[in-house]
């Protein structure tokens, strides 16, 4: 147990003393007086072992996940059904204790690995090359932005508004201190329309960047404006759900420079948010900008296949003051993760998953649309979200959960002027009598 204990008063006097130093207040000399803290910490006593597991499984218990309730929230993380299959490989001990695959010859089973996701995500997104992931969504779509400002070396972003709120908070972030003019088209029945993208577009447009299904659930005209974006000379930035891709057409068949997106929806847990996967997927004239790993394929010197990191810069790890992104890392396991789902379900099982869920949530808008004091705002063709109004919103949502339904994402909470409004998803997972018991509480609320 000593190991685990603080250091005695003994064995600080001898470390100081070898580096020469009075006492520990000398250590922190150079923060100012008034930046301490100058008295104890505001803590509770300490617990022993067994009350600190206690205390942890009453907080825990405290909380309702969609194993107990019937989840119809989405906005960019989705309750799909995981095959029990996955974590039994994900969890063997080779895959889990991975490490960074620098040293190419002891890691060739990670760097397959790896190879095996950019080729189905080029196949998911219909692009020509992927990286080894990102850290999640946001991230993704925010380095798109930066790799569209160095390639194009221009200064502006056309974004629309349907744009995951936060993904464009993280956008916006990134480049707040870097000059760029962030232009942020405003929603108009789910979608915005191409005309006014082609008004916001110009010479210094550097990236058009959109969501395909967007916040909203509903579909872009992905195909008209990536073509205004490449008619000025700039970049089409799309992020994208995967599980849609199964029945839509992916992003590079209608001209995309760059598909990003977020890859929970791939088998990963919801897991309160995280962890999850950030993808993206570029055009060849963009294969030595993209930032993160990159998993080649090639023959050793007897003519052997095997795997080595390449076309990365190393500034990204070792001369930071010179690199072009903030990624220097990649969520390896959530890849494996994504990986595993992807090729379990197969073309067909991506295809029947999508599916359901488009085909279920329009079964349950339309049940909806029929209840007195339900609104349906948008028109726009939509995937497996779709938006409702309804009169007290926010109540509605809370007597909803108390009778075993998450109903929904208050879209207020990001858009003020949508008060009212609830977004919801509805995936595979979800029931013929969950979506009937969904109705008739909701009828009994709004009406």
């Amino acid at each position: 147990m000593a190991n685990y204990l603080p250091n005695t008063p003994e064995e600080v006097k001898q470390m100081l003393a070898t580096i020469g130093v009075p006492d520990i207040e000398e250590l922190f000399r150079e923060i100012p007086a008034s930046m301490r803290l100058n008295r104890p910490l505001d803590l509770p006593e300490g617990l022993s072992e067994a009350e600190t597991a206690q205390k942890l499984q009453d907080l825990s218990e405290q909380n309702f996940g969609a194993d107990e309730l019937s989840c119809f929230i989405g906005a960019g993380i989705y309750d799909h059904r995981i095959p029990l299959v996955l974590n039994h490989l994900l969890l063997r001990g080779d895959f889990f204790t991975a490490y960074t695959p620098y040293q190419a010859e002891i890691a060739q089973g990670t760097l397959q690995a790896i190879y095996e996701y950019q080729s189905l995500m080029c196949e998911l997104t219909g692009m020509d090359i992927a990286n080894a992931s990102m850290y999640e969504g946001a991230t993704a779509f925010a380095e798109a932005a930066n790799m569209a400002l160095v390639h194009t070396n221009r200064k502006k972003l056309v974004v629309l508004e349907t744009v995951h709120p936060e993904y464009r908070a993280v956008t916006e972030g990134l480049v707040r201190h870097l000059g760029v003019d962030v232009v942020t088209l405003q929603v108009e029945d789910g979608v915005i329309d191409a005309t006014r993208v082609a008004e916001a577009v110009d010479g210094n447009t550097a990236a058009v960047m959109l969501q395909y299904p967007n916040f909203f659930g509903c579909l872009e005209d992905v195909a008209a404006i990536c073509a205004i974006a490449k008619k000025a000379g700039a970049l089409s930035i799309v992020s994208t759900y995967p599980v849609a891709l199964g029945i839509l057409t992916p992003p590079g068949e209608f001209g995309a420079d760059i598909v990003t997106g977020e890859g929970q929806s791939l088998g990963i847990p919801m897991g309160f948010g995280g962890p999850s996967l950030g993808f993206m997927a570029v055009r060849d004239p963009l294969m030595r900008k993209i930032p993160g790993r990159i998993s080649g394929c090639t023959l050793d010197n007897r003519g052997q296949r095997g795997f080595v990191l390449t076309l990365q810069a190393r500034e990204q790890h070792i001369r930071r003051e010179k690199a072009s992104s903030n990624i220097c890392s990649n969520q390896a396991l959530m890849a494996l993760n994504a990986t595993i789902y992807m090729a379990l379900l197969g073309r067909e099982g991506m295809r029947e998953v999508a599916s359901h869920s488009m085909q279920k949530a329009h079964h349950l808008k339309k049940e909806l649309s029929k209840l007195t004091g339900v609104q349906i705002p948008f028109s726009a063709p939509f995937f497996n979200e779709f938006v409702i109004q309804v009169p007290n919103a926010a109540k509605v949502l809370k007597k909803l959960e108390s009778e075993g339904i998450l109903g929904g994402f208050l879209l207020e909470t990001f858009y003020p002027r949508f008060k009212n409004h609830i977004l919801v998803a509805v995936t595979e997972k979800r029931t013929i009598e969950e979506m009937d018991l969904y109705k008739h509480l909701l009828g009994g609320l709004s009406a």
